[in-house]
């Protein structure tokens, strides 16, 4: 049997209803979607601080939907909720990956997708078409049967290197059936990429170590940045009455912003809010969100984590993905025998003033007494990082200890 690896990276440095409702409800649903898979890694083992990317999971599983034919398209179409074979969602979705890719003064954003495909094998013209239109996405050839010489594993499976830094190697475990990198056919994998420096800056000499109160009251001391400035500011409160702070932080050039959602009570703990986030409640926060002069407190923190969609996939329904007798990807190569061998998610984020890699400032700093609003994220805190005009989400992730 052949097997197709599905390897799913973010990296991150530096800072129903009729046509005219297709783009709102896409929005939402793929909002929804993101908060589904932020919900199940959240409650999945004793993960503290977490950061995933819905776009880099859910870029390939569309791609997939050109090549899955029979019950395998079935259930990627009603994992996700939508499928690429309509036109108007086809169209609508390439014109948002179209529009997202930008690059300006101190800031960069790209997605990318490339599928490495093992030289000689045949591959469907259409669905070589397909990946060409789809997310800046691209087909290479490599020699995927020697995983020693293939420069795909030497480079942790990311060569599109657009932050100046190299991602960190991958440990694979054999597949069933035989599905190890070893004799893999196609590799996909989708890239999100993000590097830009605050609209307004934190100055490193502001920043002082301040107490930050993890679980069980266990309070340390952490580099804590900080600034006075207009900001997107509210206060809102959850369908189980919990009260949040909402606060936003835009990049330079409007290409996406950091969103804050902490909780006012110090003794309420994300997981009282987080089964309660919605896309619609989400939309309906970030559309109230009102411009304020605040003094802002926040963490430096750096969060890596990787892990296997494969368990969640087959939670949401899909399961002949990953089974070689089962799996249907004719539509790929017109050949039987691929299949979905794993599907792993390797994500990074690091949030830190502009530009600095230095240790902590030996700078003290003197908080006066203010009418200005404060907004101290002293506390775990849940983060997106978004665009804020399509309000596609980049990644979803949550602060719990920002020296872990």
């Amino acid at each position: 049997m052949r097997s197709l690896l599905l390897a799913l990276f973010l990296l991150h440095a530096g800072p129903p209803g009729g046509a005219s409702d297709l783009p709102e409800d896409l929005t939402l649903l793929r909002t929804e979607l993101a908060l589904r898979l932020y919900r199940i890694v959240a409650t999945d083992g004793n993960r503290t601080n977490l950061v995933l990317s819905p776009a880099g999971a859910f870029i390939p599983l569309e791609l997939l939907q050109f090549g899955a034919q029979g019950n395998t398209r079935r259930q990627l179409v009603q994992a996700l909720g939508y499928t690429v074979h309509d036109p108007r969602v086809r169209e609508w979705l390439r014109a948002v990956y179209a529009a997202l890719p930008s690059a300006s003064p101190g800031s960069k954003l790209e997605l990318t997708c490339t599928l490495y495909v093992q030289t000689g094998m045949p591959l469907a013209p259409c669905f070589v078409e397909q990946v060409s239109r789809w997310a800046n996405s691209s087909l290479e050839a490599a020699n995927l049967r020697e995983p020693n010489g293939t420069t795909i594993l030497a480079n942790g499976w990311a060569p599109r290197q657009t932050t100046g830094e190299r991602a960190a190697g991958s440990t694979w475990e054999q597949g069933g059936g035989g599905g190890g990198v070893g004799s893999a056919q196609l590799v996909l994998v989708s890239t999100v990429s993000f590097q830009s420096a605050w609209r307004h800056r934190f100055s490193f000499s502001d920043t002082q170590l301040l107490p930050f109160t993890c679980a069980r009251d266990v309070v340390l001391q952490v580099p804590m940045m900080y600034q006075t400035a207009e900001v997107n500011y509210g206060q809102f409160q959850d369908p189980a009455g919990h009260q949040v702070g909402v606060l936003e932080l835009p990049y330079l050039g409007s290409a996406a912003s950091l969103l804050l959602v902490l909780p006012r009570d110090r003794d309420t703990p994300l997981s009282h809010i987080e089964p309660h986030l919605t896309a619609s409640i989400l939309h309906i926060w970030t559309s109230s969100l009102k411009r304020a002069r605040m003094d802002v407190f926040l963490p430096r923190f750096r969060i890596q984590n990787h892990f296997n969609l494969k368990n969640i996939l087959y939670s949401w329904g899909v399961t002949d993905l990953f089974d070689p007798l089962k799996a249907n990807l004719k539509g790929i190569s017109g050949q039987d025998g691929v299949y979905v061998s794993e599907a792993i998610h390797k994500a990074k984020i690091e949030v830190s003033e502009e530009g600095t890699k230095a240790s902590a400032a030996t700078a003290l700093l003197l908080l006066k007494r203010s009418r200005i609003p404060i907004f101290k994220a002293d506390r775990p805190f849940i983060f997106f990082l978004r665009e804020p005009n399509t309000a596609f989400v980049f990644s979803i992730g949550r602060v719990s200890d920002p020296l872990n």
